[in-house]
């Protein structure tokens, strides 16, 4: 579990990286097609940021609904990470296919599934 929710937490602040990187072009007025449209993209990129953070905090704590949420964004990795591989960037490629691999795998081994079958506790009553 430690470590799906490691690599969940590094994706997240990849993304977090990008984020800055992505907001610093736009302010330092890299062209664009649409200025509202790299607006966009950067709230998609520290949404899904955030998101990941928060997958990757509830998978180390136990939860049942992240695993979900975990395989969606390793997919999403693989996705991005063979194009990435075979359009001649063979590092970053690499860096996206291995711990979205092992993440994936994990994900399905007994122990993870036994740990994380905790759901969410009852409401707390006035």
């Amino acid at each position: 579990m430690v470590v799906i929710s490691a690599v969940a937490a590094l994706e997240a602040a990849a993304l977090l990286v990008a984020a800055g990187w992505y907001a610093l072009q736009l302010l330092t007025g890299a062209p664009v097609l649409s200025f509202w449209g790299a607006v966009f993209t950067l709230g998609l990129l520290l949404a899904f940021s955030a998101w990941l953070f928060a997958v990757g905090h509830f998978l180390f704590r136990g939860y049942r609904w992240p695993r979900a949420g975990a395989l969606v964004a390793q997919l999403f990795a693989l996705t991005i990470g063979f194009p990435t591989l075979m359009g001649g960037y063979p590092l970053a490629g690499l860096a996206m296919l291995v711990p979205a691999a092992v993440a994936i795998v994990l994900l399905f081994d007994k122990r993870v599934i036994a740990y994380a079958s905790r759901v969410g506790g009852s409401p707390p009553a006035l």
